[in-house]
């Protein structure tokens, strides 16, 4: 049996889903009506349906829609020589020099070595921060590197099968081969994991030392144009799509 959803002192759901940015209060009906809204897992169609904004766990299209106004998600592009700290005591450039005018106390998610530049998460929704960086939920993350050598056809082959380094095997999803010269090539690896200079270490391991690297991708958010020290708010459906990719 369903259970109510239904909090007479709540606010109206098409009025909750428009303040989040689904569009007008009328756009926001149609979807209630034909069935695309779920709150605590359970269909709603009702027109007259109040809820807790507060704590209502609301889903459009199967994408969580984020209710709290006080959280914030950003993406950044960290250049080459920026640490991946907020507060550096040796007094390199940090991340925080990118969000000093924000009122928001943002901390990062996952890091990036200081010669790597690219995409880097900063929130204060400790959650989803928590979600991306446990090894149980397997984001993948997409980087580009420039490396030494030409590299050989078939390295796809033994990537996936999976690299003894160090401190254990590492398996990449994918790995292709971009682009070629005489003494270089351009490689997009994915993989799953975060493990310490991991990129670095796997394409040193492969006789392939790198030159130049960047995190283009986190899970679905990507870098897209987004020029190096500036940030974007993940926001609307980009968000929902970062929240199902954990089971937000």
């Amino acid at each position: 049996m369903s259970k109510d959803v239904h909090e007479p002192d709540g606010v109206r759901l098409q009025k909750v889903l428009a303040g989040a940015g689904l569009g007008s209060r009328r756009a926001c009906e149609d979807i209630i009506a034909s069935g695309r809204v779920t709150v605590d897992g359970q269909v709603v169609r009702e027109l007259g349906t109040r809820v807790n904004p507060t704590s209502a766990v609301i889903h459009v299209d199967g994408l969580r829609v984020q209710l709290d106004d006080s959280l914030l998600t950003l993406a950044l592009n960290k250049p080459v020589g920026v640490v991946s700290t907020m507060d550096d005591p040796q007094g390199r450039p940090s991340l925080a020099q990118y969000v000093a005018d924000r009122p928001e106390r943002l901390f990062h998610v996952g890091r990036l070595d200081a010669e790597t530049s690219g995409l880097i998460l900063l929130t204060n929704d400790g959650e989803l921060a928590h979600r991306l960086t446990h090894p149980s939920y397997e984001v993948p993350k997409t980087y580009v590197a420039t490396v030494e050598g030409r590299v050989p056809r078939g390295m796809e082959k033994t990537l996936k099968k999976g690299v003894e380094l160090e401190d254990g095997m590492v398996q990449v999803h994918s790995f292709v081969v971009k682009e070629t010269t005489p003494d270089s090539s351009l490689v997009e690896i994915v993989l799953h994991e975060g493990r310490h200079h991991i990129v670095r270490r796997l394409l040193e391991e492969i006789g392939h030392p790198v030159i130049q690297l960047t995190r283009t991708r986190i899970g679905p958010i990507h870098l897209g144009g987004l020029k190096p020290g500036r940030t974007r708010v993940i926001g609307g459906t980009e968000l929902g799509t970062l929240m199902k990719a954990v089971d937000l």
